[in-house]
């Protein structure tokens, strides 16, 4: 019956953990969601969404003309506003409007018609200068802010979910760590001095100033009963064992730093 209730328990522990895990990656998939967004809105031009930068009347479309997004250089802007009505024979002359500028670049619009776009994006790209795809949608802005506000409403949402969950749990975790700590305690004290079990368990809080006094006094109790040791978990995980690699002692120790 003990042993049902220990693989209940325990199957237990696994589900709610696992669960934990769904919803730290849920919260984690929104995190990088909206840091790609911001980065999208705070980088350069040459990365970053135009759409917050741009203005229906900043765009001509028509069934022959276009316009054209250019992303240039702040140090070649004496070279675009004096080139970009040759790189091609059908650009607009005069239709080129500066309308945004950050630390590396500017932002033009250049009206061309359609059919030279492939022509002028490649001469384009020979002088320097970036031409950015974009198609001027309102629908599109109203849709990048609904989901941007949405983000933000469930980051908000998980963030609550998961510290209700943490503050809830703490007593918990810290009941079952202090448990497995002393079953812990007892299955090395099994393993060093044998059955039956005739040892004695106990805990203490020692200073820090005078933990190696008391470590003194404690191997001047046990004198040289064993010469195997217990070793403490400071250096390594779970995984490596029960303990890491640190100092040796006549009796089983096992520390456990609340800080």
């Amino acid at each position: 019956m003990q042993i049902s209730v220990l693989v209940g328990c325990y199957i237990y522990r696994r589900t709610e953990y696992a669960l934990f895990q769904v919803r730290v990656a849920e919260y984690g998939n929104v995190k990088s969601q909206l840091g790609a967004i911001n980065r999208k809105q705070t980088g350069s031009l040459a990365v970053r969404d135009l759409s917050n930068l741009i203005k229906p009347e900043d765009m001509v479309t028509s069934e022959h003309l276009v316009t054209l997004l250019s992303i240039v250089p702040k140090y070649s802007q004496k070279d675009w506003l004096s080139s970009y009505e040759s790189l091609d024979t059908f650009v607009v002359p005069r239709s080129s409007k500066k309308l945004y500028e950050d630390n590396e670049y500017a932002l033009y619009t250049v009206t061309l018609f359609a059919k030279v776009v492939d022509n002028f994006k490649v001469h384009a790209r020979e002088k320097g200068f970036q031409i950015r795809d974009f198609e001027y949608s309102p629908e599109a802005q109203e849709s990048r802010k609904q989901e941007l506000e949405k983000l933000l409403q469930d980051q908000e949402v998980m963030r609550t979910s998961l510290l209700q969950w943490c503050y809830a749990s703490y007593s918990e975790v810290f009941s079952s760590w202090m448990h497995f700590s002393a079953v812990r305690v007892f299955v090395e004290s099994i393993l060093r001095y044998g059955l039956p079990a005739r040892f004695l368990s106990v805990v203490l809080a020692p200073s820090t100033k005078s933990e190696k006094k008391v470590r003194n006094i404690l191997e001047g109790l046990c004198g040289n009963a064993n010469s195997s040791y217990w070793r403490s978990e400071d250096d390594v995980g779970m995984a490596a064992g029960l303990g890491g690699e640190t100092e040796s002692h006549p009796y089983v120790s096992f520390t456990i730093n609340f800080v």
